[in-house]
């Protein structure tokens, strides 16, 4: 009731501080600034080259800006500091985030909870959806041949006809789709895109958990068609509300997103890679012996080539001082400029049916959770596959931690399993079936010394470092302060 008398001075507060940031950056509207502070531009954009420098300069200049902008930086504050409130209020009324709260979207993203952003996200798309008013979208595939089938029966549909309701039958079989057969369909697609046949994805992890454009997926002559295809089914997939047993590693959800990488998500493409970055960081080049250029060796099917980071990078010897500069190239060469015409196929067909402005409202572990969905997390199993470290079971911490878990929401333990093992993914077998890089391998949580310091987790060894702090309050706002740090990401210190 208080927070419903208030409203009118939030909502005034809001357009208050919405005008002091666009006065601030020096723009004529906070338009600009449509998707969120992240989603600005995209890392990876599809073909569009025209006056590509002149339409892109303001945008940059105000996304580089906008976190040193003092208005912006007090409104982000007020939001983290009256999040629960603002959160129930938007519960109370959705559509307070097309109205009077719209800032918070815009804005402060980050600010709205999973569930409120994902009922925001359904709406919006529920109303352009009546404005699309496209056709039925009819499909006749053979089981064994789903996905061969529907990508040459999609392939000549425009984008606009890709937004019709889809009704899927298979040859030879009885019955009509009232939605059962198009959840089967999607559930299908979700496995033979990953297909090794298709020369598309490849494995990647410590875990091999995660899924990631093949760099030289050329081998299939037809290999961008295809991932126009493949961005086609995800977009259609999140315009029906439909989960995919898909997982892929977290800079190509940040692709999806529009976000740039950074070098820390190159340890879940490739531990090995990112270990040896962390050394080249850490340590002089001299005490490692290593003498390297910016440039680097490739082998595609037995023929070897260099590929420079950089104008002349073969010739420029990477230093102590641009070593950082290194690090960051060639982390982009690998995660974006080695597979760049994969992801703009694949954006291609994603955004002709989901608004790039819409999706960016998330970051790329929400994402995750949009696409396959809320894990069930069955506490008790995950306690009772639980080994520790400097702790027992019955020790004082761990008898809050698990208090604290006890108090999460499905949402909040999404986020938690993702950042204690790199994926929200719930094996089918239970957490005794937890994978780590040495295959089979239980949640751990191992005592760690200094209560001031937040909870870490290695997640190649799903493992919890906990330090022993003197509360529960202490231990959980801790806990969800790591959570929340961790969904951020960061690079090399």
């Amino acid at each position: 009731m208080l927070l419903n008398t208030l409203l009118p001075l939030l909502e005034a507060f809001l357009q208050a501080q919405q005008v002091a940031i666009a006065a601030d950056l020096e723009l004529p509207s906070i338009s600009l600034l449509e998707g969120g502070p992240e989603g600005i531009a995209s890392e990876v954009k599809t073909k569009d080259k025209k006056n590509k420098d002149e339409q892109e300069k303001p945008f940059k200049l105000s996304r580089q800006r906008l976190q040193q902008s003092p208005p912006f930086r007090y409104l982000q504050a007020f939001c983290e500091r009256h999040r629960r409130a603002l959160n129930a209020l938007i519960k109370q009324q959705p559509q307070l985030l097309t109205g009077g709260l719209a800032t918070l979207i815009r804005l402060c993203p980050s600010a709205v909870d999973f569930d409120n952003k994902r009922a925001f996200f359904r709406q919006r798309l529920r109303a352009l959806r009546g404005d699309w008013r496209a056709a039925s979208v009819n499909l006749h595939v053979r089981r064994q041949f789903v996905f061969d089938d529907s990508f040459h029966q999609l392939q000549g549909r425009s984008g606009d006809e890709m937004k019709g309701k889809l009704h899927v039958t298979f040859q030879g079989e009885e019955g009509i789709d009232q939605g059962g057969l198009t959840r089967e369909w999607f559930g299908i697609l979700a496995r033979e895109m990953f297909n090794p046949n298709y020369a598309l994805f490849q494995q990647c992890g410590t875990k091999a958990e995660f899924n990631y454009p093949n760099p030289v997926s050329h081998f299939n002559p037809d290999h961008l068609h295809y991932f126009k295809f493949i961005g086609r089914v995800i977009g259609k997939a999140l315009l029906e509300s439909i989960s995919l047993e898909a997982y892929f590693a977290r800079s190509f959800y940040k692709h999806l997103l529009g976000r740039k990488t950074t070098p820390s998500d190159a340890e879940a493409l490739d531990p090995e890679f990112y270990k040896n970055l962390n050394m080249i960081s850490e340590h002089s080049l001299e005490d490692l012996g290593i003498e390297l250029t910016f440039s680097v060796d490739e082998d595609e099917f037995g023929k070897k080539k260099v590929v420079e980071l950089k104008p002349g990078g073969k010739d420029e010897a990477v230093t102590e001082e641009n070593k950082q500069e290194y690090i960051e190239l060639i982390c982009e060469h690998k995660m974006t400029e080695a597979i760049r015409p994969q992801l703009e196929a694949i954006l291609s067909g994603f955004h002709e049916l989901i608004p790039p402005n819409l999706v960016g409202i998330f970051d790329d572990k929400e994402l995750e959770l949009l696409m396959s969905g809320l894990p069930e997390v069955d506490l008790s199993d995950l306690k009772k596959h639980t080994m520790y470290a400097g702790y027992t079971e019955q020790s004082e911490q761990v008898q809050w931690f698990w208090r604290t878990l006890e108090s999460f929401d499905q949402s909040q333990l999404a986020n938690f399993l993702q950042f204690v093992t790199g994926t929200s993914k719930v094996p089918l077998e239970g957490f005794r079936a937890l994978q780590g890089m040495r295959g089979a391998q239980k949640f751990s949580i191992h005592r760690a010394f200094g209560d001031e310091r937040l909870p870490s987790a290695h997640t190649c060894f799903n493992q919890l470092d906990l330090p022993a702090y003197r509360s529960e309050e202490s231990l959980k706002t801790k806990l969800l302060q790591a959570i929340s740090m961790a969904r951020e990401g960061f690079g090399f210190c």
